[in-house]
Protein backbone atom coordinates (compact mmCIF):
# COMPACT_ATOMS: atom_id res chain seq x y z
CA UNK A 1 0.00 0.00 0.00
CA UNK A 2 1.43 3.37 -1.02
CA UNK A 3 1.87 6.02 1.66
CA UNK A 4 -0.34 9.05 1.06
CA UNK A 5 -0.10 12.55 2.46
CA UNK A 6 -2.92 14.32 4.35
CA UNK A 7 -3.46 16.48 1.27
CA UNK A 8 -4.03 13.37 -0.87
CA UNK A 9 -6.96 12.19 1.26
CA UNK A 10 -9.41 14.63 -0.29
CA UNK A 11 -9.48 12.36 -3.38
CA UNK A 12 -10.16 9.14 -1.43
CA UNK A 13 -13.52 7.39 -1.07
CA UNK A 14 -15.00 7.24 2.42
CA UNK A 15 -14.39 3.91 4.12
CA UNK A 16 -11.17 3.19 2.22
CA UNK A 17 -8.20 1.66 4.01
CA UNK A 18 -5.32 4.12 3.79
CA UNK A 19 -1.73 4.51 4.86
CA UNK A 20 -0.82 8.14 5.56
CA UNK A 21 2.45 9.84 6.49
CA UNK A 22 3.02 13.25 8.03
CA UNK A 23 4.13 15.20 11.08
CA UNK A 24 2.30 15.00 14.40
CA UNK A 25 0.83 18.40 15.16
CA UNK A 26 -1.33 18.03 18.29
CA UNK A 27 -3.14 15.48 20.46
CA UNK A 28 -6.41 16.97 21.75
CA UNK A 29 -9.09 14.66 23.21
CA UNK A 30 -7.44 11.41 22.24
CA UNK A 31 -6.89 12.43 18.62
CA UNK A 32 -3.72 13.43 16.88
CA UNK A 33 -3.44 15.64 13.91
CA UNK A 34 -0.86 14.81 11.29
CA UNK A 35 0.06 17.35 8.68
CA UNK A 36 1.87 18.07 5.46
CA UNK A 37 2.51 21.56 4.06
CA UNK A 38 -1.09 21.92 2.85
CA UNK A 39 -3.51 20.07 5.15
CA UNK A 40 -4.00 18.42 8.52
CA UNK A 41 -6.02 15.29 9.25
CA UNK A 42 -7.25 13.91 12.56
CA UNK A 43 -6.17 10.42 13.63
CA UNK A 44 -8.05 8.26 16.15
CA UNK A 45 -5.66 5.81 17.78
CA UNK A 46 -4.87 4.40 21.19
CA UNK A 47 -1.17 5.27 21.14
CA UNK A 48 0.25 8.69 22.01
CA UNK A 49 3.08 10.41 20.14
CA UNK A 50 5.28 13.42 20.77
CA UNK A 51 4.43 16.51 18.75
CA UNK A 52 6.77 16.89 15.78
CA UNK A 53 7.30 13.18 15.18
CA UNK A 54 7.22 11.95 11.60
CA UNK A 55 4.74 9.11 11.50
CA UNK A 56 3.06 6.66 9.15
CA UNK A 57 -0.33 5.32 10.21
CA UNK A 58 -2.75 2.86 8.68
CA UNK A 59 -6.49 3.01 9.22
CA UNK A 60 -9.94 3.67 7.78
CA UNK A 61 -10.68 7.04 6.16
CA UNK A 62 -14.19 8.15 7.10
CA UNK A 63 -14.11 11.48 5.28
CA UNK A 64 -13.11 13.48 8.36
CA UNK A 65 -10.45 11.47 10.16
CA UNK A 66 -8.40 8.29 10.05
CA UNK A 67 -10.22 5.89 12.38
CA UNK A 68 -8.96 2.65 13.92
CA UNK A 69 -5.44 3.86 13.19
CA UNK A 70 -2.34 1.80 13.85
CA UNK A 71 1.15 3.30 13.89
CA UNK A 72 3.25 1.65 11.19
CA UNK A 73 6.41 3.72 11.60
CA UNK A 74 7.57 6.65 13.72
CA UNK A 75 10.67 8.83 13.72
CA UNK A 76 11.34 11.25 16.57
CA UNK A 77 13.19 14.42 15.47
CA UNK A 78 16.19 15.89 17.25
CA UNK A 79 14.72 19.41 17.28
CA UNK A 80 11.89 20.65 19.48
CA UNK A 81 10.95 23.54 17.16
CA UNK A 82 9.72 23.13 13.60
CA UNK A 83 10.20 26.38 11.71
CA UNK A 84 10.04 24.92 8.19
CA UNK A 85 6.72 23.13 8.62
CA UNK A 86 5.28 26.03 10.64
CA UNK A 87 6.07 28.49 7.83
CA UNK A 88 4.55 26.29 5.15
CA UNK A 89 1.41 25.22 7.00
CA UNK A 90 0.64 27.82 9.68
CA UNK A 91 1.56 30.87 7.60
CA UNK A 92 -0.05 29.50 4.46
CA UNK A 93 3.10 29.49 2.34
CA UNK A 94 2.55 25.86 1.36
CA UNK A 95 -0.90 26.73 0.02
CA UNK A 96 0.59 29.72 -1.82
CA UNK A 97 3.28 27.54 -3.42
CA UNK A 98 0.61 25.11 -4.58
CA UNK A 99 -1.38 27.96 -6.15
CA UNK A 100 1.82 29.43 -7.60
CA UNK A 101 2.49 26.14 -9.40
CA UNK A 102 -1.02 26.33 -10.86
CA UNK A 103 -0.42 29.90 -12.05
CA UNK A 104 2.84 28.90 -13.76
CA UNK A 105 0.91 26.21 -15.61
CA UNK A 106 -1.76 28.73 -16.62
CA UNK A 107 0.92 31.08 -17.98
CA UNK A 108 2.54 28.30 -20.00
CA UNK A 109 -0.78 27.20 -21.45
CA UNK A 110 -1.69 30.79 -22.35
CA UNK A 111 1.39 31.18 -24.53
CA UNK A 112 1.50 27.65 -25.92
CA UNK A 113 -2.11 28.00 -27.08
CA UNK A 114 -1.01 31.02 -29.13
CA UNK A 115 1.84 29.17 -30.81
CA UNK A 116 4.70 30.43 -28.64
CA UNK A 117 7.52 28.07 -27.77
CA UNK A 118 9.15 28.02 -24.35
CA UNK A 119 12.93 28.51 -24.40
CA UNK A 120 15.74 28.36 -21.88
CA UNK A 121 18.72 30.70 -21.92
CA UNK A 122 21.76 30.98 -19.60
CA UNK A 123 21.60 32.77 -16.26
CA UNK A 124 25.37 33.39 -16.23
CA UNK A 125 26.53 35.61 -19.09
CA UNK A 126 29.46 37.87 -20.09
CA UNK A 127 27.25 40.97 -20.21
CA UNK A 128 24.11 41.21 -18.05
CA UNK A 129 23.01 44.59 -19.44
CA UNK A 130 23.86 48.27 -19.19
CA UNK A 131 20.86 49.79 -17.39
CA UNK A 132 22.16 52.35 -14.90
CA UNK A 133 19.51 51.36 -12.38
CA UNK A 134 20.05 47.59 -12.53
CA UNK A 135 23.15 46.13 -10.92
CA UNK A 136 24.09 42.50 -11.50
CA UNK A 137 25.76 40.01 -9.18
CA UNK A 138 29.27 39.14 -10.32
CA UNK A 139 30.04 35.49 -11.02
CA UNK A 140 33.76 35.29 -11.69
CA UNK A 141 34.49 36.86 -15.09
CA UNK A 142 30.76 36.78 -15.88
CA UNK A 143 27.60 37.96 -14.11
CA UNK A 144 24.15 36.64 -13.30
CA UNK A 145 21.45 37.94 -15.62
CA UNK A 146 19.18 40.81 -14.69
CA UNK A 147 17.07 39.79 -17.71
CA UNK A 148 17.37 37.20 -20.52
CA UNK A 149 16.73 39.90 -23.13
CA UNK A 150 19.94 39.74 -25.19
CA UNK A 151 19.82 35.97 -25.59
CA UNK A 152 16.10 35.85 -26.40
CA UNK A 153 16.54 38.52 -29.07
CA UNK A 154 19.32 36.46 -30.63
CA UNK A 155 16.83 33.59 -30.92
CA UNK A 156 14.33 36.03 -32.43
CA UNK A 157 16.94 37.10 -34.99
CA UNK A 158 17.66 33.45 -35.68
CA UNK A 159 14.09 32.84 -36.78
CA UNK A 160 11.95 31.91 -33.76
CA UNK A 161 8.94 34.21 -34.26
CA UNK A 162 7.15 33.76 -30.92
CA UNK A 163 8.99 32.74 -27.76
CA UNK A 164 8.59 32.98 -24.01
CA UNK A 165 10.55 32.05 -20.92
CA UNK A 166 10.00 31.69 -17.18
CA UNK A 167 13.44 32.38 -15.76
CA UNK A 168 15.20 33.26 -12.53
CA UNK A 169 16.83 36.70 -12.67
CA UNK A 170 19.12 38.41 -10.19
CA UNK A 171 19.38 42.08 -9.24
CA UNK A 172 21.57 43.63 -6.60
CA UNK A 173 19.14 46.34 -5.54
CA UNK A 174 16.64 47.28 -2.85
CA UNK A 175 14.86 44.76 -0.64
CA UNK A 176 11.26 44.92 0.51
CA UNK A 177 7.75 43.55 0.11
CA UNK A 178 8.02 43.74 -3.69
CA UNK A 179 11.74 43.08 -4.19
CA UNK A 180 13.98 40.04 -3.82
CA UNK A 181 17.51 39.65 -5.11
CA UNK A 182 16.51 36.47 -6.99
CA UNK A 183 13.09 36.45 -8.60
CA UNK A 184 11.09 34.84 -11.40
CA UNK A 185 10.63 36.73 -14.65
CA UNK A 186 8.26 35.99 -17.50
CA UNK A 187 9.70 37.37 -20.72
CA UNK A 188 8.21 37.01 -24.18
CA UNK A 189 8.71 38.33 -27.72
CA UNK A 190 6.64 38.51 -30.91
CA UNK A 191 8.22 39.03 -34.32
CA UNK A 192 6.59 41.59 -36.63
CA UNK A 193 4.81 43.22 -33.70
CA UNK A 194 5.04 46.36 -31.60
CA UNK A 195 3.83 48.00 -28.44
CA UNK A 196 0.12 47.58 -29.22
CA UNK A 197 0.42 43.82 -29.59
CA UNK A 198 2.44 43.65 -26.36
CA UNK A 199 -0.15 45.64 -24.43
CA UNK A 200 -2.93 43.36 -25.70
CA UNK A 201 -0.87 40.28 -24.79
CA UNK A 202 -0.33 41.66 -21.30
CA UNK A 203 -3.96 42.61 -20.74
CA UNK A 204 -5.11 39.20 -21.93
CA UNK A 205 -2.57 37.32 -19.81
CA UNK A 206 -3.26 39.16 -16.55
CA UNK A 207 -7.03 38.89 -16.94
CA UNK A 208 -6.75 35.19 -17.86
CA UNK A 209 -4.58 34.36 -14.85
CA UNK A 210 -6.89 36.28 -12.50
CA UNK A 211 -9.96 34.46 -13.83
CA UNK A 212 -8.28 31.07 -13.43
CA UNK A 213 -7.29 31.87 -9.83
CA UNK A 214 -10.20 33.93 -8.50
CA UNK A 215 -12.99 33.04 -10.92
CA UNK A 216 -13.38 36.65 -12.05
CA UNK A 217 -11.39 39.51 -13.58
CA UNK A 218 -10.52 41.04 -10.23
CA UNK A 219 -7.85 40.57 -7.58
CA UNK A 220 -8.04 41.56 -3.92
CA UNK A 221 -4.86 43.07 -2.58
CA UNK A 222 -4.25 44.97 0.66
CA UNK A 223 -7.94 45.40 1.27
CA UNK A 224 -8.84 46.66 -2.21
CA UNK A 225 -10.77 45.04 -5.03
CA UNK A 226 -8.86 45.73 -8.26
CA UNK A 227 -10.24 45.33 -11.77
CA UNK A 228 -7.92 43.61 -14.26
CA UNK A 229 -10.41 43.20 -17.11
CA UNK A 230 -9.20 44.25 -20.56
CA UNK A 231 -8.79 46.86 -21.85
CA UNK A 232 -6.80 48.58 -19.12
CA UNK A 233 -6.83 52.31 -18.52
CA UNK A 234 -4.11 54.14 -20.47
CA UNK A 235 -2.15 57.30 -19.81
CA UNK A 236 1.11 58.50 -21.39
CA UNK A 237 4.04 59.59 -19.25
CA UNK A 238 3.68 63.17 -20.50
CA UNK A 239 -0.04 63.18 -19.70
CA UNK A 240 0.61 61.74 -16.25
CA UNK A 241 3.22 64.39 -15.40
CA UNK A 242 0.94 67.14 -16.71
CA UNK A 243 -2.01 65.90 -14.67
CA UNK A 244 -0.29 64.94 -11.42
CA UNK A 245 2.95 66.97 -11.32
CA UNK A 246 1.68 70.00 -13.29
CA UNK A 247 4.64 69.96 -15.69
CA UNK A 248 4.48 70.59 -19.43
CA UNK A 249 6.03 68.40 -22.10
CA UNK A 250 9.25 70.38 -22.52
CA UNK A 251 9.97 70.44 -18.79
CA UNK A 252 9.37 66.71 -18.39
CA UNK A 253 11.70 65.89 -21.28
CA UNK A 254 14.31 68.31 -19.94
CA UNK A 255 14.21 66.74 -16.47
CA UNK A 256 14.39 63.23 -17.90
CA UNK A 257 17.53 64.16 -19.82
CA UNK A 258 19.33 66.66 -17.55
CA UNK A 259 17.97 66.14 -14.01
CA UNK A 260 17.24 62.46 -13.76
CA UNK A 261 16.99 62.36 -9.96
CA UNK A 262 14.33 65.07 -10.02
CA UNK A 263 12.44 63.29 -12.79
CA UNK A 264 12.38 59.97 -10.93
CA UNK A 265 11.55 61.72 -7.67
CA UNK A 266 8.43 63.22 -9.24
CA UNK A 267 7.54 59.91 -10.85
CA UNK A 268 7.65 58.17 -7.46
CA UNK A 269 6.09 60.97 -5.39
CA UNK A 270 3.43 62.30 -7.78
CA UNK A 271 2.70 59.95 -10.66
CA UNK A 272 2.88 56.47 -9.14
CA UNK A 273 0.60 57.29 -6.15
CA UNK A 274 -1.99 58.58 -8.61
CA UNK A 275 -1.75 55.36 -10.62
CA UNK A 276 -2.08 53.38 -7.38
CA UNK A 277 -5.35 55.16 -6.58
CA UNK A 278 -7.03 53.69 -9.66
CA UNK A 279 -9.24 50.66 -9.03
CA UNK A 280 -8.47 49.45 -12.57
CA UNK A 281 -5.18 48.24 -14.05
CA UNK A 282 -3.31 51.09 -15.77
CA UNK A 283 -0.92 51.17 -18.74
CA UNK A 284 1.70 53.94 -18.51
CA UNK A 285 3.24 54.40 -21.97
CA UNK A 286 5.47 56.57 -24.19
CA UNK A 287 8.46 57.10 -21.92
CA UNK A 288 11.17 59.66 -22.68
CA UNK A 289 13.61 58.12 -25.16
CA UNK A 290 16.59 58.67 -22.87
CA UNK A 291 15.14 56.06 -20.49
CA UNK A 292 14.85 53.14 -22.88
CA UNK A 293 18.14 51.85 -24.21
CA UNK A 294 16.53 48.90 -25.98
CA UNK A 295 13.22 50.37 -27.20
CA UNK A 296 12.66 52.03 -30.55
CA UNK A 297 11.70 55.68 -30.81
CA UNK A 298 8.23 56.56 -31.96
CA UNK A 299 8.34 57.46 -35.64
CA UNK A 300 5.94 60.38 -35.19
CA UNK A 301 7.60 61.65 -31.99
CA UNK A 302 11.27 60.62 -31.57
CA UNK A 303 11.52 62.27 -28.13
CA UNK A 304 9.49 59.40 -26.69
CA UNK A 305 9.86 55.68 -27.23
CA UNK A 306 7.65 52.61 -27.54
CA UNK A 307 7.83 51.57 -23.91
CA UNK A 308 5.07 50.78 -21.42
CA UNK A 309 4.57 49.61 -17.86
CA UNK A 310 1.45 48.13 -16.26
CA UNK A 311 0.39 49.04 -12.73
CA UNK A 312 -2.20 47.20 -10.64
CA UNK A 313 -3.00 48.83 -7.31
CA UNK A 314 0.28 50.69 -7.52
CA UNK A 315 2.31 47.54 -8.16
CA UNK A 316 4.48 47.79 -11.26
CA UNK A 317 4.07 44.43 -12.99
CA UNK A 318 5.98 44.71 -16.25
CA UNK A 319 8.15 46.68 -18.63
CA UNK A 320 7.43 46.25 -22.34
CA UNK A 321 8.96 47.60 -25.55
CA UNK A 322 8.56 47.97 -29.23
CA UNK A 323 12.08 46.65 -29.77
CA UNK A 324 14.98 48.57 -31.29
CA UNK A 325 16.35 46.65 -34.28
CA UNK A 326 18.88 49.14 -35.70
CA UNK A 327 22.34 47.76 -34.86
CA UNK A 328 24.16 51.08 -35.30
CA UNK A 329 21.82 52.97 -32.99
CA UNK A 330 21.86 50.11 -30.50
CA UNK A 331 25.66 50.20 -30.30
CA UNK A 332 25.60 53.97 -29.80
CA UNK A 333 23.12 53.62 -26.95
CA UNK A 334 25.12 50.87 -25.28
CA UNK A 335 28.29 52.97 -25.50
CA UNK A 336 26.38 55.89 -23.99
CA UNK A 337 25.18 53.67 -21.16
CA UNK A 338 28.72 52.44 -20.55
CA UNK A 339 29.84 56.03 -20.14
CA UNK A 340 26.93 56.79 -17.81
CA UNK A 341 27.81 53.83 -15.60
CA UNK A 342 31.47 54.84 -15.62
CA UNK A 343 30.63 58.38 -14.47
CA UNK A 344 28.35 56.97 -11.75
CA UNK A 345 31.19 54.80 -10.44
CA UNK A 346 29.44 51.56 -11.29
CA UNK A 347 30.88 48.45 -12.88
CA UNK A 348 31.02 48.88 -16.67
CA UNK A 349 30.13 45.68 -18.49
CA UNK A 350 31.39 44.87 -21.99
CA UNK A 351 29.04 45.28 -24.92
CA UNK A 352 27.50 41.96 -25.90
CA UNK A 353 28.98 41.76 -29.40
CA UNK A 354 27.06 38.62 -30.31
CA UNK A 355 23.82 40.44 -29.53
CA UNK A 356 24.80 43.43 -31.67
CA UNK A 357 25.86 41.15 -34.52
CA UNK A 358 22.47 39.45 -34.39
CA UNK A 359 20.91 42.88 -35.03
CA UNK A 360 23.32 43.38 -37.94
CA UNK A 361 22.13 40.06 -39.39
CA UNK A 362 18.62 41.48 -39.21
CA UNK A 363 16.19 41.05 -36.35
CA UNK A 364 12.55 41.44 -37.42
CA UNK A 365 10.53 44.28 -35.98
CA UNK A 366 9.28 42.93 -32.68
CA UNK A 367 7.61 43.60 -29.38
CA UNK A 368 8.75 42.23 -26.05
CA UNK A 369 7.76 42.33 -22.41
CA UNK A 370 9.22 41.35 -19.04
CA UNK A 371 6.74 40.65 -16.24
CA UNK A 372 7.44 39.96 -12.56
CA UNK A 373 5.84 36.59 -11.84
CA UNK A 374 6.22 36.81 -8.06
CA UNK A 375 4.32 40.10 -8.02
CA UNK A 376 1.56 38.72 -10.23
CA UNK A 377 1.18 35.68 -7.97
CA UNK A 378 1.10 37.88 -4.85
CA UNK A 379 -1.61 40.05 -6.37
CA UNK A 380 -3.75 37.09 -7.42
CA UNK A 381 -3.44 35.40 -4.01
CA UNK A 382 -3.79 38.58 -1.96
CA UNK A 383 -0.35 38.12 -0.39
CA UNK A 384 1.13 41.23 1.17
CA UNK A 385 4.71 40.36 0.21
CA UNK A 386 6.26 38.43 -2.66
CA UNK A 387 8.20 36.54 0.02
CA UNK A 388 4.90 34.93 1.04
CA UNK A 389 4.58 33.29 -2.39
CA UNK A 390 8.22 32.19 -2.77
CA UNK A 391 9.74 28.99 -1.41
CA UNK A 392 12.94 30.72 -0.35
CA UNK A 393 12.91 34.52 -0.25
CA UNK A 394 16.10 36.23 0.89
CA UNK A 395 14.68 36.51 4.42
CA UNK A 396 14.43 32.71 4.65
CA UNK A 397 17.97 32.07 3.42
CA UNK A 398 20.19 34.35 5.49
Amino acid sequence: MNVMSPHDLRTMEHGARVRVGGRVRAQPHGRWQIADAFDTVAVVAESSLKEGCLVIVEGRWDGECIDEAVVVDVSEPMADQFHESARLLDRGVGWALQRRATILGVIRNYFENQGFIEVETPVRVPCPGMDLHLDAFDSGPAALITSPEYQMKRLLAGGIPKLFQLVHCFRDDEQGDLHNSEFTMLEWYRAFAGIEEMIRDTEGLIEHVARQVTGKATVRWRGRELDVSAPFERISVLQAFARHALLDRDEVLRLASAEEDTYFGLLVEKVEPALAASAHAVVLYDFPSVHASLARRRVDDPMVCERFEVYVGGVELCNGFGELTDATEQRMRLERDQQTRRIAGKRVYPIDERFVRSLEEGMPSAGGNALGVDRLVALCLGARSIGDVMAFPDSWLW
